[in-house]
């Protein structure tokens, strides 16, 4: 399969797109947490019982959930089967890699982590503490430097495929509130929480770092403000997820120690 590398395109049209995706991911927003708040009490006899800032939350996840789905199915596509990256095809410069498919993807993460962090700055702190605010401003300021200076989006690809983790959290929360803390889809879903985070935000931050080391050839031609971000952002990032890691850790020791307790 065989995708454009690179299009000269003026600004007038590249800011249009990032401008119409932007506020398409910010839709999607609304139309899943809408969908969501819909579906839910057809589907879950709970939910009618959960006071509204409870729905909300439940409504917050349905989208942060469907995001995550979308922008890894992307970030896969482009990694992976696209030839965007491939080194192979396009020589030395995949530092420099951008089509107008990235930018969008991009531009529509853009509007789903802007819409997440109204609500949780709305709803503060119900929907997420200091450190949910501080993540989505990295992840904010990254996007919007990559998207507009059209360098390093491989980087962000990497980091957005991390969101993979997410419906694995969500469910988490789901069955907790649900009542079915105790249950066995519980405990499997916190051994796929595990395994997933230790894939998509340990061992894959591991090969964003290497790659980085081998290519820093390419790395050092960003611009200054994006090589520094590179330097700086990702190793935060990874510090949170090794940080988020040891409690997801510890959460399940804990509940496989209750649930051979309970045999």
């Amino acid at each position: 399969m065989t995708t454009s590398f690179a299009f000269p395109g003026d600004d007038s049209s590249k800011q249009l797109v990032l401008l119409a995706s932007i506020c398409s991911g910010i839709l999607m927003c609304k139309i899943v947490y809408d969908l969501t708040g819909f579906i839910s009490p057809l589907l879950f006899s709970v939910y009618g019982k959960l006071d509204n800032k409870v729905r909300m939350e439940w409504n917050n996840r349905g989208f942060s959930t469907f995001h995550a789905v979308f922008v890894s199915v992307a970030s896969i596509y482009l990694l992976v089967i696209s030839d965007q990256f491939d080194e192979n095809v396009h020589g030395d410069l995949v530092i420099n890699s951008t089509t107008r498919l990235s930018e969008a993807i991009m531009g529509i993460s853009l509007g789903y982590f802007l819409a997440d962090l109204a609500m949780i700055v709305w709803q503060f702190p119900a929907l997420g503490g200091v450190e949910y605010v501080f993540h989505h401003c990295l992840s904010m300021f990254s996007i919007i430097l990559s998207v507009t200076s059209g360098q390093s989006q491989f980087y962000i690809f990497l980091v957005l495929l991390s969101e993979a983790t997410t419906p694995f959290v969500n469910l988490r929360w789901y069955l907790d509130t649900s009542g079915k803390k105790g249950s066995k889809a519980y405990t499997l879903n916190g051994i796929a929480l595990f395994l997933g985070w230790l894939v998509a935000r340990i061992l894959l931050f591991i090969y964003f770092f290497v790659h980085m080391y081998l290519h820093f050839h390419q790395v050092k031609q960003v611009f200054p403000l994006g090589f520094y971000s590179l330097l700086t952002i990702a190793p935060v990032l990874s510090m949170m997820n090794l940080l988020w890691f040891w409690k997801i850790t510890k959460g399940l020791i804990k509940t496989i120690s209750k649930a051979r307790h309970r045999e």
